[in-house]
């Protein structure tokens, strides 16, 4: 791996391959970069491009078929399963299209949760101060059900930035939400991001959206065709 202490995330001759009925499907081969300690990246490419593939292997959420992931300096690699979920709740945060609350959670709850895993001494006074940056100060105890689209996103976003994670991962976090709202989760998205000094990588198929971003890498069946 680089030396340089402001990589943050690094993938090396990333190669993601399934079977299928047809045989042998290559969704990613040959990925080589990486990111800056602080920087945003938008991935971009059209659908089927891989870049949700891209963004789990790069979080340690699925496993590649040959190359390297190096999250905050750790080879993913090299930790099993347990150890690639520790690496995740004390240095990074998520936010997905479908918003991944717990249903029978209150707001509350659903931020406190990641907090009380990674062994946050008072979790329910951190996940108030996240809802309240997130404009939920109102709705702590409410569940996703009672929430808009747009309010079960902010909860993931608190939810997210719960751990102050040092890199946040957002796999099209506007995908289900009108042109409205989905401005206001993106404004939301890169102000904390700024005042958190996370690094950023999102997926996105919005090139406004992507245009917020400091840079931007291309996908195409697979490959990388422009960083």
């Amino acid at each position: 791996m680089n030396n340089s202490s402001s990589i943050i995330v690094q993938a090396i001759d990333l190669t993601k391959q399934v079977l299928s009925p047809a045989g042998e499907l290559i969704i990613l081969q040959d990925i080589n970069f990486s990111i800056d300690a602080g920087v945003s990246l938008a991935v971009v490419g059209v659908s089927g491009s891989g870049k949700s593939t891209l963004l789990g292997l790069l979080a340690g959420l699925d496993i590649p078929s040959s190359g390297r992931v190096y999250l905050d300096g750790i080879d993913l690699g090299t930790l099993d399963e347990d150890g690639r979920a520790r690496l995740r709740n004390h240095r990074v945060g998520f936010v997905f299209q479908s918003f991944q609350l717990l249903p029978g959670l209150t707001a509350l709850e659903n931020v406190m949760l990641p907090l009380e895993l990674a062994g946050e001494e008072n979790p329910a006074k951190k996940a108030k101060k996240r809802l309240a940056e997130v404009g939920l100060r109102e709705r702590l105890q409410h569940y996703p059900s009672q929430l808009s689209g747009g309010e079960q996103q902010r909860v993931a976003i608190a939810r997210a930035f719960a751990g102050e994670p040092k890199i946040l991962f957002a796999d099209e976090p506007t995908g289900n939400l009108d042109q409205k709202t989905a401005q206001q989760i993106i404004d939301l998205i890169f102000s904390l991001n700024k005042e958190y000094g996370t690094t950023l990588v999102l997926v996105t198929h919005d090139p406004a959206i992507a245009d917020h971003c400091d840079q931007r890498l291309t996908l195409a069946g697979g490959s990388i065709v422009e960083v």
